[in-house]
């Protein structure tokens, strides 16, 4: 276990790192804080659920974090982790910004985070800004992984470091051996962390506001999850993780057909939700160490010591539902918007953005789902690169892949990732009621599915009751779709739905404002600073911002027989760029009405 350490020298640095949060927040040109209208199911108590809700992260014992000094000599906690992009939450009364939370387990406080870390956006116009939940976060979130992984390397390897994070996390009168073994744990963390931030971060960076997590995602389960080893690391199954993508918003994600940005998970019910956070938690350190017992089916213990969270990742599901897209705050000029509703409707059509009902992917347990296209706009292709990556199969090798035609078993060498991963995924959910000695732990999601098969007959309602586990099944069997390698990279096309407010543009967040997304790609900025300082005329991040130091730069080869692979290029999607710019304006205030 552990060490225990003295929280009561702590708690004045604690309160006044509270404090500086919120005069970090206050010291901006946007004073005030106003929440954006999203929707009368949105509630001040369901916000505040949101940005603090356990799904089952685990990332470093909170004192320790607490304890660790930046290279600037300042601790973490200091500035409120503003300096990294976070939003102050003066409900966390452990001064940890939105999105992050204590887990206790075991005596235990230890640092958690949640989705609403990366989906929680603010906006900033004039001396106002704008919180807008489940919008894609403006956030640095390498630095923040590279700072912890060069702190703790100091801590480890520097003897006067050492001994004053060792004073900060026992206090001053622990003994020799309780140091001791507050190094060899601190190593121990050290070592898997350490592999994959060595082996998985780019030495350019993904910069504000992007993130490779499908990388990530990956390099964390196959890399440091399914090992043979006491320490179940597999360091070559780990990829640099260069790939990077713009945080997506979240408000229609429950209800996508398909989700992620090159649309290969299945999406749409809660079962689905419940795989879809499920990926995510082991993506941000959730505790997953599978391992080889005889005595379990397939010979594999999967949940061994699990810190998933699986009410918790239910709830979020609930919750996430009842967030709307935030609505333009400002004038809109109605004529104008509906000559650019005519405009949109006769240059896009059905098959873009359009919300689809009517031709809805079935699934068991859902009223409706929202087509999601996935379409080839001839943007880069890096991020679909990611996903044909194989690796070592460790402790599941030979583990059923369940889904068609459930007779293909995980090879030892040169797996899909993707299979790897389903089987995780699955078996974890599966597998949790047994685990966590709750059998009637999916009950919410069998009362749902059961109101949704209303209509049907008393039989198959009964057949739903007495074999759940049966219908979980049948709705995960296709969760991952495997994309064809062969056929040109595409990616969803999200609806439009509050889209003035997720700026910048492209999956891969390379066009800073709707207006020059509607320029012709060689006429679009190769370069923006990004922040949170927005655009209202032109829909999107200003040319001015003073929150970061950041400027992105992008390129342009868009030679379609040589696809871009930078993750890096402003081209495709050529919508609109020909029209003229009384059209473009025109078009541009029906999209800030959606």
């Amino acid at each position: 276990m552990i060490a225990k350490s003295l929280r009561a020298p702590l708690k004045a640095r604690v309160a006044a790192a509270a404090l500086l949060a919120l005069a970090a927040a206050n010291s901006s040109s946007a004073a005030e804080l106003k929440y954006s209208d999203q929707g009368a199911h949105w509630t001040p108590a369901e916000r505040r659920e949101f940005y603090s809700l356990d799904q089952g992260a685990r990332i470093i014992p909170l004192d320790w974090f607490k304890a660790l000094k930046r290279s600037d000599g300042s601790h973490f906690l200091d500035d409120g982790m503003t300096r990294y992009g976070y939003l102050p939450n003066p409900d966390n009364a452990d001064g940890l910004p939105v999105g992050f939370l204590v887990a206790s387990e075991g005596g235990v406080d230890t640092l958690s985070m949640t989705c609403a870390a990366c989906h929680t956006r603010q906006i900033d116009v004039g001396n106002v800004s704008w919180r807008v939940d489940g919008g894609p976060a403006i956030v640095d979130i390498q630095k923040f992984f590279a700072d912890v992984d060069a702190s703790v390397d100091k801590a480890l390897n520097d003897t006067p470091t050492f001994a004053e994070f060792a004073k900060q996390v026992l206090g001053p009168n622990a003994t020799d051996q309780e140091r001791k073994l507050l190094h060899k744990q601190a190593a121990d963390w050290f070592t898997p962390y350490h592999t994959l931030m060595k082996e998985s971060l780019p030495p350019a960076g993904w910069g504000v506001g992007r993130l490779d997590a499908v990388s990530m995602i990956f390099n964390r389960v196959s890399g440091l999850d399914i090992g043979t080893g006491p320490d179940h690391i597999i360091k070559e199954n780990i990829k640099r993780a260069n790939a990077p993508v713009r945080y997506p918003f979240i408000w229609n994600a429950p209800v996508q057909d398909m989700t992620q940005w090159p649309g290969f998970a299945e999406n749409g019910d809660d079962i689905l939700g419940l795989a879809r956070n499920v990926g995510e938690v082991y993506g941000v350190f959730g505790v997953f160490h599978p391992r080889k017992d005889r005595w379990f089916p397939d010979g594999v213990e999967y949940l061994d010591g699990s810190s998933l969270n699986m009410p918790g990742l239910m709830r979020l599901e609930t919750l996430v539902r009842k967030i709307e897209p935030p609505k333009w705050q400002w004038s809109i000029d109605k004529g104008l918007a509906d000559a650019g509703k005519k405009i949109y409707d006769r240059e896009c059509g059905a098959n873009c953005h359009e919300i689809n009902t009517k031709d809805a992917a079935k699934r068991l347990c859902a009223k409706f789902t929202w087509k999601t296209p996935i379409k080839d706009v001839g943007t880069d292709v890096a991020e679909y690169g990611v996903l044909g990556r194989v690796g070592n199969s460790g402790v599941l090798e030979n583990q059923l892949i369940p889904k068609p035609p459930f007779t293909q078993r995980l090879k030892g060498k040169d797996e899909k990732l993707f299979n790897i991963l389903t089987v995780a995924v699955v078996q974890s959910i599966l597998r949790a009621p047994i685990h966590f000695k709750d059998i009637r732990l999916y009950e919410p999601l069998l009362r749902e599915c059961l109101e949704t098969q209303a209509g049907q007959p008393e039989a198959t309602s009964q057949a739903l009751k007495e074999n759940f586990v049966g219908v979980i099944k049948k709705s995960l069997a296709e969760l991952y779709r495997d994309p064809d390698q062969k056929v040109p990279p595409a990616y969803e096309a999200r609806v439009m739905e509050g889209i003035w407010a997720a700026a910048p543009y492209l999956h891969n967040g390379s066009v800073p404002t709707l207006a020059d997304l509607l320029k012709k790609p060689a006429d679009r900025p190769p370069s923006f600073k990004v922040g949170p300082a927005y655009d209202i005329e032109n829909v999107g991040l200003a040319k001015d911002q003073t929150r970061f130091d950041y400027t992105y730069t992008t390129t342009a080869s868009c030679d379609p027989k040589s696809r871009d692979a930078s993750g890096n290029s402003r081209c495709g999607h050529d919508f609109g760029t020909s029209l003229p710019e009384s059209d473009k304006k025109a078009l541009l205030e029906y999209l800030k009405s959606l």
